[in-house]
């Protein structure tokens, strides 16, 4: 459930080897499972919700063949780690010609680690229409790269040069430019690899208006994680070239932020909104008898 803003070369990471990761395996009728896939540089053994989240979109989309994915919400109540599979369990609360609805649990050893409720349909000619504008920042040609190695996966934030410093500050938004090789032809991988980054720079985007506080302290003195995803898909999801992530914290006290977000293609299409309760909490004393790479 981790949030996560960097990756060793040493982990191997690409764009292919994550899609393969997503192709879950059914496992008898409304059941599939989902490998967790590799370790982090510090071998961290936390798999990122937002993993298991791409995974219930593919497993999702076999399941309703005919429909396509529209929305999915995610509660995380308790991390999966890297290693035993992830399993998928399907609660067709609905299915009818032109919608469908389920619950998904997502359970690991036994014990249930998050649920998704996911909504399908099949689209239908417009009505009306219009769109958020894609916000009015530089291209990724002026943007920072950004270390987050994965072969496949450029990785530019404007106006940013470290985003988990704590001495970088400014407004609670940030906008990533991401590039994509291989971009996937398929519309259930394609949402689940957009999905897959909403939950990586929500918590840095609450952190960065506030002096001395980063995601570079995250699991060493302060607890973070996001809680809750929620991603919403406008048909249709295809893209070539750059992908333009926005975030905006609308809301950071009590221990939990709120970041809202979008994605546009370079040309300006809205392709998905998104949003994500963030946990920030101070590093509990019992936390700290919890090996560092299986904290939350």
């Amino acid at each position: 459930m981790s949030e996560t803003t960097e990756t060793s070369p040493a982990t191997q990471w690409t764009v292919s080897g994550l899609l393969d990761l997503f192709e879950v395996t059914a496992d008898g009728p409304d059941r599939f499972t989902g490998a967790t896939g590799l370790a982090g540089e510090d071998e961290r053994q936390v798999v990122e919700g937002t993993q298991l989240l791409a995974q219930a979109i593919v497993g999702t989309a076999k399941r309703f063949a005919d429909k396509s994915i529209r929305s999915v919400h995610a509660v995380f109540a308790r991390a999966v780690l890297v290693g035993p599979p992830a399993e998928y369990s399907i609660d067709v609360v609905n299915e009818g010609r032109s919608t469908a609805t389920a619950v998904i649990s997502v359970t690991q050893n036994g014990k249930r680690c998050a649920t998704m409720t996911v909504l399908a349909d099949v689209p239908s000619e417009d009505v009306i229409t219009h769109h958020l504008p894609r916000p009015d920042v530089v291209g990724p040609d002026q943007a920072n790269p950004c270390i987050m190695p994965m072969t496949g996966r450029q990785v530019r934030l404007v106006d940013v040069v470290d985003v988990n410093s704590p001495d970088e500050v400014g407004p609670p938004e940030l906008y990533a430019w991401l590039h994509y090789d291989p971009i996937p032809a398929r519309d259930d991988l394609a949402k689940a690899l957009i999905a897959y980054f909403t939950g990586h720079l929500g918590i840095s985007t609450t952190m960065r208006a506030h002096a001395g506080i980063g995601t570079a302290q995250s699991h060493l003195t302060v607890s973070t994680a996001p809680m809750t995803v929620t991603v919403s898909f406008h048909e249709p999801v295809r893209w070539d070239g750059w992908l333009l992530y926005g975030h905006e914290s609308t809301q950071v006290g009590a221990g939990m932020s709120y970041v809202r977000g979008t994605v546009h293609t370079e040309e300006g299409e809205l392709l998905a909104s998104f949003a994500q309760d963030g946990l920030i909490r101070p590093l509990r004393t019992t936390d700290n008898k919890i090996a560092e790479h299986s904290r939350i």
